[in-house]
């Protein structure tokens, strides 16, 4: 009985932290003269607590294994939503490719120059540099 205490403790205290962060974005969201959705802002509220370990992690365990182990179906509601919109996206199905593939291509030549850049073979403090090493 004590578990199922704990445990439940554990996921109303997940959720009320996770809606709370979602509820303070969308505050936020209201008051910017720009257009950033609450949900973002209150993603970056959590962010911002957890970098600063103002809130610890294991607070929040139990209510984010719980969604990521059902996200598949959280999808669901938003994909028959675009199923609305059939005729749209069908009208413009040539500009969605062009634009999902360019930006696939940016974002990958980006990474491998970033991810060369970061990796990259570097000189050792107090080692003379010699070709021989090589």
């Amino acid at each position: 009985m004590r578990n199922i205490i704990i445990n439940g403790w554990g996921f109303i205290r997940a959720f009320a932290l996770i809606y709370l962060c979602l509820f303070i974005g969308n505050y936020l969201s209201s008051l910017l003269p720009i257009t950033i959705p609450g949900s973002i802002l209150g993603m970056l509220t959590l962010f911002v607590l957890l970098a600063f370990q103002l809130l610890p992690p294991l607070w929040l365990k139990p209510g984010c294994h719980l969604l990521i182990r059902h996200m598949a179906l959280l999808f669901v509601p938003i994909g028959v939503g675009v199923m609305n919109y059939w005729q749209e996206l069908a009208s413009q199905f040539g500009p969605i490719v062009v634009s999902c593939v360019v930006s696939t291509l940016i974002v990958m030549v980006v990474v491998g120059y970033s991810s060369h850049y970061i990796h990259r073979e570097r000189p050792v403090a107090g080692h003379p540099h010699s070709d021989e090493d090589k």
